[in-house]
């Protein structure tokens, strides 16, 4: 579906996950781009955000090998990306939790670029209405990403039609209601580890070259006010 993509010799790119709805999936995603980031030879940094520490318990189980994975409070969040960004990190993905809208509008005020997974049903189409407003606000690159699709029937039909009214973009990459997913979270790792030649991995692997592409000439708001500095703006 894509070329093979990677950041290159970008400055800091940042990428928020972001839905008011649990169980859509955004751990899943983060920790997943964050495992495709660095086998592709970047440096990548994953911020946990969420309470609930899901991506930090990932970590935990997977051990050593991966990306870095740090839990840090939402008020210290500009700080760390800034630090991040002078520690050399190439890329940094947010996870956020749901029902918590100060959290999401300052992960998404930082953001390169926001993706808004979403199940094909009614109420993460309702919820995804509201996420979409917030995303607006800030004039953000952003797509939504349909999680759990299930391979038949008009689900995925209709919730392409509900993005299509909202006038944002839709992600041309569907993640399947595949057994791989969850498997591979519970013993710490990502589809593409638990089975690199399954259907789930392939998804996960074009999702990564489809972020790769949207952030790849997004302006980067730390680096743009670092430079405001020097100029002696404000």
């Amino acid at each position: 579906m894509f070329d093979s993509y990677c950041i290159g010799e970008a400055l800091l790119k940042i990428i928020s996950i972001i839905s008011q709805k649990g169980g859509v999936g955004k751990t899943t995603l983060a920790t997943a781009l964050a495992v495709e980031a660095t086998r592709r030879g970047q440096q990548c940094l994953l911020l946990d955000l969420d309470p609930q520490a899901s991506a930090t318990f990932w970590n935990d189980n997977r051990g050593d090998d991966g990306p870095a994975v740090t839990a840090i409070p939402p008020a210290r969040l500009e700080h760390v990306l800034k630090a991040s960004e002078e520690a050399g990190a190439d890329l940094v993905i947010i996870d956020t939790p749901p029902f918590a809208k100060d959290i999401a509008y300052d992960a998404a005020k930082l953001a390169d670029f926001v993706l808004i997974p979403a199940k094909p049903a009614v109420l993460d189409i309702i919820a995804m209405t509201r996420t979409v407003d917030l995303i607006k606000a800030f004039s953000k690159r952003a797509a939504v990403v349909l999680t759990f699709c299930p391979p038949s029937g008009r689900e995925v039909g209709d919730a392409e039609e509900a993005v299509a009214q909202l006038g944002i973009a839709l992600c041309p990459v569907r993640i399947g209601n595949r057994i791989a997913y969850s498997r591979a979270q519970q013993t710490g790792q990502v589809a593409q580890e638990y089975e690199a030649q399954g259907k789930a991995a392939e998804e996960l692997k074009h999702l990564y070259d489809y972020t790769c592409i949207h952030i790849a000439e997004a302006p980067n708001d730390i680096t743009e006010q670092k430079t405001k500095r020097a100029l002696g703006g404000h």
